[in-house]
């Protein structure tokens, strides 16, 4: 009995892990998102951001959001294309892991633009923003948290 009772509750560990949330999903469960996935659902992006991928996505937080000049979140709410062009800066086509991250100097992202990497002292920057949360691992890719919105050239 005590082995059936340990089979089940293996299998009941191995079932939980392996129903592990896609980007969007893990976003929204995270709570400090709320920005960032509001702007993904109005740029049309979620059934992308759900779809296999892989994706590595730089995800700034709602305070990253909140150093933007006033006005600025509404403003690209209103307007999906260049919400969508700022988004999809923020993601680079595979799953790059942190290990990863620090080798490379700079990564090309859907967009179309490359991301400046510098990595110094433990510490990583994508252009002008710290990484203060890396590899938060989704089924269909990676998310690495960001302090700074990045911008690409409009």
């Amino acid at each position: 009995m005590k082995r059936f009772v340990t089979l089940l509750s293996l299998l009941a560990v191995s079932v939980f892990t392996a129903a592990a949330a896609d980007i969007v999903d893990t976003a929204v469960s995270a709570g400090n998102f709320n920005t960032l996935v509001a702007a993904v659902k109005a740029a049309g992006l979620v059934e992308t951001l759900k779809g296999p991928g892989p994706f590595t996505v730089f995800a700034p937080t709602d305070e990253a959001f909140a150093k933007l000049p006033a006005g600025t979140v509404d403003g690209l709410l209103k307007d999906p294309d260049k919400l969508k062009k700022i988004l999809t800066y923020h993601v680079v086509p595979g799953k790059v892991m942190a290990a990863d991250v620090t080798k490379l100097k700079t990564a090309n992202t859907v967009e179309g633009s490359p991301i400046k990497i510098m990595a110094k002292g433990g510490k990583v920057m994508i252009n002008n923003a710290s990484v203060v949360k890396a590899d938060i691992e989704c089924d269909n890719g990676v998310i690495h948290v960001i302090d700074t919105v990045i911008m690409p050239k409009m």
